[in-house]
Formats: structure tokens, C-alpha cells, sequence
């Protein structure tokens, strides 16, 4: 078996090798990356990622990530386009090419109908005197001096140049857009950040005969029956009118234990927190979590805008919608 110092300098020296290809990219953009970002906010279609081999994996992310961060777009494998899959490209899209050397025999077959199309074409090539340079609206140079591969075949450094330089597209773009968080949890909504940023309270909170809730005058015993059979550790106190004038929680509890009151005759107003951090229906379950964690609660109560009890809910609801 190898020793281990010799391959952690080929993996360092690899690594140094494609950061460096990375880094010298940020000296190229200018103006030509300026056009390549306004054709792209400009599509009125979608955005046609084409590429082949280790060019086309590389596309196929930078599909997903422009798709992702709301500019429309899809991989078309170029092996698949001469056969009929051409026919994916309308006159309203953006074509984004990938080709290292800008030679690819399958990427060369369909500039023609492109360029029939109309359509604008952006390419990412690491030769801006080839065929695809030549067809192409605008060029983005993507070239490196040298494969990470010792033997300077494997497409290592080139592949990563294209991917940074794919993702700042895709970023320039979303900025020009004011994509927002919002916007992203709209795209990801079985994610944890879409759960974050698109659930509401009232998606998660109890209703009906699950609330808690007792009058001001109701005895100690009974409003402690009340926070055992609903389950959330505490016990709203409401009016008549049902608003909510206080809480009543495992906390309290223990303090009016320590002052040795009579759970007989004690009533819930001589001992609840009054005037109580609440949640709103509409609020985002992520703001009730923040709420939660900066006052060190684990319970609310859900009111309208007229004070009314509508719901309530604890850590352990939010905990199980995978808000926390």
C-alpha cells in the first residue's frame, strides 16, 4: 500500500492546481460576462444547457442551479438534439454551450439549427478561436493553463473553472433578479430552508377543543386538570370574550407551590403571567420558533388581531412540522 505523505501531496497539490484556475477567472470577467448575465435575464423562454462528457455533468448542475435560483432551465444532451430532442429549443430560450475545447463533433452538429433558431447562444469554452467561439453571441473564456491530472488529460481544473464559473452566472443573475429567500424556499419547499421560510403558525398550531383555556376565576385544581388533559404545559387565561389576559405554565406552578397556596381556592388570575408573548395565524412558524428562544418559552398561545384565542402550540409541534 502507498505511503500516506505521498498522497496527501498529490491531493494538495490538486487542490492548489484548481484553485488557482478558479481564481484566475475573476481577472477575465468584464464585459463579455456582463452581456452573458443580461442575455440570461432577458430569456423570456428557458435557458438550454447543452454540453457533452464531462462537460455535459457539469452543465447538468449548472442547470439545476440557474433553475433553482429563478431563472427557468433545463439540460439538452447534444447526442440526444441531433435525434429530435432539437425540438426542446424554442425561439424565446438562451443556449449556454460547454465545450473545453470548442470542438465537440455532437455540440458542432447542432449549432447550425441554433443559429437558425436565432436564438442567442453563450458559450463557456476554454478556446475562444473555435468553431463554437465563432457561432456564439458571447464567449466567457474558461481555459487553464493545465489539468490537475499529471498527465494532463482527465478534465479536472477546466471542469471546476466551467462549475465556478457556471455558479457566477447563476449568482450575478439571481441578484440582478432580487431573488429572495422567499423565492428560494418557493423552489425547495420540501426542504428544510421551504419549511423554514413558507410555514405558517396556523399550518402547525392546535384548534378547537385542543386549546387550554380557563377564566380568571377558575380554582388552581381545575386549571391544573386543564393543562394535563391538552398536553402543551400550559393553560391559557382568557375573558369572556375569550382574548387572552394571561398564561398559566409549569413555571408558574412551581412559584406558587414555593408560596404554599391553596390549589383549592386559589384562583388562575391570583397566579398567571399576565399580558403573555403570543403568536399570530399568519406569522411564519420560523419567527414563533425565534420568539420561543429569546424569551426561553416553549409554549404560545395564537391570537387575532382582536386579542381571541384561535390556537396554540409548543416546541414539540414545531419540532415535528421540522421547523427546529
Amino acid at each position: 500500500m502507498p505511503a500516506s505523505d505521498p498522497l496527501i501531496a498529490r491531493g494538495r497539490r490538486v487542490l492548489a492546481t484548481e484553485s488557482q484556475a478558479v481564481a484566475a477567472l475573476e481577472h477575465r470577467l468584464g464585459e463579455d460576462f456582463a452581456q452573458a448575465c443580461r442575455l440570461l435575464l432577458a430569456c423570456e423562454g428557458r435557458i438550454v444547457v447543452t454540453g457533452m462528457g464531462k462537460s455535459g455533468h457539469i452543465g447538468s448542475k449548472i442547470a439545476a442551479t440557474l433553475a433553482s435560483t429563478g431563472s427557468p432551465s433545463f439540460f439538452l444532451h447534444p447526442a440526444e438534439a441531433v435525434h429530435g430532442d432539437i425540438g426542446m429549443i424554442t425561439a424565446r430560450d438562451v443556449v449556454l454551450a460547454i465545450s473545453n475545447s470548442g470542438e465537440t463533433d455532437e455540440l458542432l452538429t447542432i449549432l447550425p439549427v441554433i443559429k437558425r433558431l436565432d436564438v442567442p447562444l453563450v458559450a463557456l469554452t476554454g478556446n475562444r478561436a473555435s468553431t463554437l467561439s465563432r457561432y456564439a453571441t458571447v464567449t466567457l473564456d474558461v481555459s487553464v493553463p493545465a489539468e490537475a491530472c499529471p498527465l494532463n488529460l482527465a478534465p479536472t481544473a477546466s471542469t471546476t473553472a466551467t462549475l465556478a464559473m457556471g455558479d457566477a452566472l447563476a449568482v450575478a443573475v439571481l441578484e440582478a433578479r432580487g431573488f429572495t429567500e422567499e423565492d428560494f424556499a418557493r423552489s425547495h419547499p420540501g426542504g428544510s430552508l421551504g419549511r423554514r421560510l413558507l410555514l405558517h403558525v396556523e399550518e402547525v398550531m392546535r384548534t378547537g377543543d385542543e386549546l387550554p383555556a380557563v377564566g380568571p376565576d377558575t380554582p388552581l385544581g381545575a386549571g391544573l386538570l386543564e393543562m394535563s388533559r391538552k398536553g402543551l404545559g400550559m393553560t391559557t387565561v382568557v375573558d369572556d370574550r375569550r382574548r387572552v389576559i394571561g398564561v398559566f405554565t409549569d413555571g408558574d406552578l412551581r412559584r406558587a407551590l414555593d408560596g404554599q397556596i391553596n390549589v383549592h381556592t386559589t384562583r388562575m388570575g391570583e397566579v398567571m403571567t399576565p399580558g403573555p408573548k403570543v403568536a399570530r395565524p399568519r406569522m411564519l412558524a420560523a419567527e414563533a420558533v425565534h420568539l420561543m428562544e429569546t424569551h426561553r418559552i416553549t409554549a404560545l398561545p395564537v391570537v387575532d388581531d382582536d386579542g381571541v384565542l384561535v390556537g396554540a402550540l409548543n416546541v414539540h409541534d414545531l419540532l415535528r412540522a421540522g421547523v427546529m
